[in-house]
C-alpha cells in the first residue's frame, strides 16, 4: 500500500509535523524546513535536528519529504536572481539532510518571458553549479522536480521538460520527480476516467521513466483540464473525481511511493479536510489491484 501522508506545518517545532502525522495514521509527510515566503530562516541547531530524527519512527513516519521555498527561481533570466536563487537552494538541501529527509521537491521555476528553452537551459546550469559544490554533492536527500500546471510562464508542465532537465543535468541518481495530479490535470494531462490514467502514466513514463517517479502530490483540480491554472481541491471534490485516486491506490507501479496530500486543510463543517481527504483514499484502495498501468 502507498505511504499516505499530508502537507503539515511545523509552527511550534519540526516535530509538531511528526505528532500531526501520527494523529492521522500517516506514513509519510511533507514540511517546509522554513517559511517559504522568505529568504532566509532560523538556522536549525543540532539538537533539534536529532530531535527531529529520533521521533520519526517513534510517531511512524517512514518518509519525510520537503518542499522548497517558493521564491526560488532557478530559471530566472535575471542573473543575480539567479544566483541568489542557487545560493538558497544549496540551504534548502544542507537543511533537508541535516533533518535526514529523503527528498526535497522544488519547481522549476520561471522563464518570465525570455522563452521555454532559455528557461530549461538556465535551470540546467544552475543544477550543475549547485553540484559541483562538495557539500551538496554528498548530500543524501534527493532533488525532485515537480511538474506545473504551467500557469503564467512556469516551466515543467510537460513531461518533456522534466525529461530535459533530469537528462541535460547529467546528474542520474541526484535528481528525481514528483507527481502533482492537480498540476498534470491542469496541464491538459487527462485523468478522469480509467483508460485516461493509463495513457497518460504511459506517456509518463516514456518521456519521464517511472523509476524516476519518486514523490506523489495528490491533489484534485478547482480547474478544468487543460486551464493551466494552480487551484487545488478535495479529493473528488474538483474537476476530477475520484477514479484517478482509485487508480493510483491501486497500481502496482505506485505501491512503495509516498501519496501525499497539499489539498486544503479546512472546509465549511469539515475543519480538519486531512482526515477526511485519507479516509476517501484508504477506502478506495481496494483487495485486489487492477492492471499495471502502462501494460496495455
Amino acid at each position: 500500500m502507498p505511504l499516505l501522508g499530508a502537507h503539515f506545518s511545523i509552527a511550534g517545532g519540526l516535530t509538531t509535523a511528526l505528532r500531526q502525522a501520527a494523529e492521522l495514521g500517516c506514513s509519510a509527510l511533507q514540511l517546509f524546513t522554513k517559511a517559504p515566503s522568505q529568504w532566509q530562516g532560523r538556522a536549525i541547531h543540532d539538537e533539534q535536528a536529532q530531535a527531529f530524527r529520533t521521533a520519526m519512527p517513534v510517531y511512524g513516519v517512514q518518509v519525510a519529504v520537503a518542499h522548497d521555498s517558493y521564491l526560488i527561481n532557478l530559471a530566472s533570466p535575471d542573473e543575480a536572481l539567479r544566483q541568489r536563487s542557487i545560493e538558497a537552494f544549496a540551504q534548502e538541501i544542507a537543511r533537508a539532510e541535516q533533518l535526514g529527509l529523503a527528498y526535497l521537491v522544488m519547481h522549476p521555476g520561471s522563464h518570465l518571458g525570455a522563452g521555454e528553452q532559455a528557461g530549461l537551459q538556465r535551470v540546467i546550469a544552475s543544477f550543475r553549479e549547485l553540484f559541483r559544490r562538495p557539500a551538496v554533492q554528498a548530500a543524501r536527500v534527493q532533488v525532485l522536480v515537480e511538474n506545473t500546471a504551467g500557469q503564467g510562464t512556469n516551466l515543467g508542465y510537460r513531461f518533456e521538460h522534466l525529461a530535459q532537465i533530469l537528462e541535460a543535468s547529467g546528474l542520474e541518481g541526484k535528481l528525481g520527480v514528483c507527481f502533482d495530479t492537480c498540476h498534470a490535470f491542469a496541464a491538459g494531462y487527462a485523468l478522469s476516467h480509467t483508460e485516461q490514467y493509463h495513457q497518460t502514466m504511459q506517456e509518463l513514463d516514456r518521456q519521464v521513466g517511472r523509476d524516476r517517479v519518486r514523490v506523489f502530490h495528490l491533489n484534485d483540480s478547482v480547474r478544468e483540464c487543460g486551464s493551466r491554472i494552480d487551484r487545488h481541491a478535495g479529493i473528488g471534490r474538483g474537476q476530477m473525481g475520484l477514479e484517478v485516486f482509485r487508480c493510483l491506490m491501486n497500481d502496482p507501479w505506485w505501491q512503495d511511493r509516498p501519496f501525499l496530500l497539499e489539498t486544503p486543510k479546512r472546509e465549511a463543517g469539515h475543519p480538519n479536510m486531512d482526515a477526511v481527504n485519507l479516509k476517501i483514499l484508504r477506502q478506495l484502495q481496494e483487495l485486489e489491484t487492477p492492471q499495471r498501468a502502462g501494460s496495455r
